[in-house]
């Protein structure tokens, strides 16, 4: 793997499918998110309680059957691995909890389900502001560009910015699963540094392994990052279990 992320050239980013105003974006984003929200909570409640705590304690935030946090969250960076993060062939609470709905397959909540059980772990760097609503931002491991509809970041992410996040795309936009850590210096090479068979794989391996993410989150939590992330966009996975 190579020690540094290089920058990418600029590519167009995919334009919308049906030219719509703001307030149709956001309207759509929002309904979503509250489609979202449902969806995690019944995820949730297929996860079992020792799963959770051992995905605590592999990010080093739990000790016996407390959870040690900082700051609250650090529970999203929790939540995200124990219900998206694939582990070999085990099904995720969210793929169990997926088999358990008979949903029509061109209604909202189909969709917006699909579109979460195909969520991917990305790295990512703003690029500019969407014409109409949202960021434009470039995916630094698979060298491309993409639309991501997120309230919250984009009133306060800077241009340049690299984050970590989890993404899906119901429609023609993507959206955050609800973590965002910032890869502020050497967090990632870090991170990496500390799983060193991530480092001998292939790029587009190991972005695809639990442990990357795991480590990203992990480095983040110990470095003190997320006591200086606030989500303003109400984040689902906690609304979930709240």
């Amino acid at each position: 793997m190579h020690s540094e992320i290089a920058p990418q050239s600029s590519r167009p980013a995919i334009e919308p499918l049906v030219q719509r105003s703001r307030v149709e974006i956001i309207d759509r984003y929002r309904k979503f998110r509250t489609i979202s929200r449902r969806h995690n909570g019944g995820a949730f409640k297929c996860l079992s309680t020792e799963a959770l705590m051992e995905q605590a304690r592999r990010l080093g935030i739990a000790r016996g059957r407390k959870l040690i946090l900082n700051t609250e969250d650090e529970l999203a960076l929790l939540y995200d691995l124990a219900l998206y993060a694939r582990q070999g062939g085990r099904k995720r609470p969210l793929d169990r909890y997926a088999s358990s709905q008979r949903l029509p397959s061109d209604c909202d909540e189909a969709r917006v389900l699909d579109a979460m059980l195909a969520a991917r772990f990305v790295l990512i760097r703003v690029e500019r502001r969407h014409p109409e609503a949202g960021l434009i931002v470039s995916d630094l491991m698979r060298e491309e560009e993409f639309w991501l509809v997120d309230e919250g970041m984009e009133s306060t992410a800077p241009v340049g910015l690299k984050m970590a996040t989890r993404v899906y795309s119901p429609e023609d936009f993507h959206m955050a699963a609800g973590v965002f850590v910032p890869l502020a210096g050497v967090l990632l090479m870090s991170a990496l540094e500390r799983r060193p068979v991530l480092l001998r794989m292939d790029l587009d391996e190991a972005v695809e392994d639990r442990r990357f993410a795991e480590a990203i989150y992990r480095e983040a939590i110990q470095a003190g990052v997320m006591e200086q992330v606030r989500f303003q966009d109400p984040l689902e996975l906690a609304d979930a279990i709240g």
